[in-house]
């Protein structure tokens, strides 16, 4: 059975003086394709939506009414690293760049809660990684909330320019169609070059341009 998420950090936090705290997390470090996105979001105690959950315990109707609820009551900071940073300095350090990002965008924390084993490199605020955040962390499922809505919707959207690749369905992971249509169709400006399957495409001499 899967943990709740609670707030018991943000409170413990909150106690120890420390006025602003948010959590962070990142959506999209496995897909072939498209950008990873990281969001940071400070709840409001008193303003919580009701069943906030980790992304992946919800289904896609739930992330998009917490996404529009979480916008309404939250502060909320999203941050991107693009195909280029990925395949230039690897996807660990662009998610760790798009974190930054994100938090960047909140008014300055006092403490940021992050979901993994590091602490990403240029947060300007103190921060503590917590493997497992996201089901464990109400801030940082929060954040799992907005960046999973927010990498969707962008791969929706440029599916409507490569319909073949189903990103609409299968939102830039490595399924089996996305990787037939790699091999019958070739690379696209937004496919990871860095990963494996997207490079050995590369060698059949195929690309795609909009």
């Amino acid at each position: 059975m899967r943990p709740i998420p609670d707030f018991t950090r943000e409170a413990a936090a909150l106690t120890r003086g420390i006025p602003r705290v948010a959590g962070v997390d990142e959506a999209g470090r496995g897909p072939l394709a498209g950008p990873v996105v990281a969001a940071a979001v400070r709840l409001d105690p008193d303003h919580i939506p009701p069943g906030l959950n980790d992304s992946k315990a919800l289904t896609a109707r739930a992330r998009n009414r917490l996404y529009d609820a979480l916008l309404d009551m939250a502060e909320v900071g999203v941050g991107l690293a693009s195909v280029e940073e990925i395949d230039h300095m690897n996807i660990l350090r662009a998610s760790h760049l798009a974190m930054a990002r994100a938090v960047a965008g909140l008014p300055a924390p006092g403490l940021v809660l992050v979901d993994g084993n590091m602490i990403p490199a240029g947060l300007l605020c103190p921060a503590e990684a917590i493997i497992g955040g996201d089901a464990r962390v109400l801030s940082i499922a929060a954040a799992s909330v907005i960046a999973k809505v927010t990498r969707d919707r962008i791969m929706v959207d440029l599916a409507q320019q490569f319909s073949v690749y189903g990103w609409d369905r299968n939102m830039g992971y490595p399924t089996a169609e996305h990787r037939r249509a790699l091999l019958d169709f070739g690379v696209t400006p937004h496919h990871r070059r860095s990963f494996a399957p997207v490079h050995k495409a590369l060698y059949q001499d195929k690309s795609v341009t909009p």
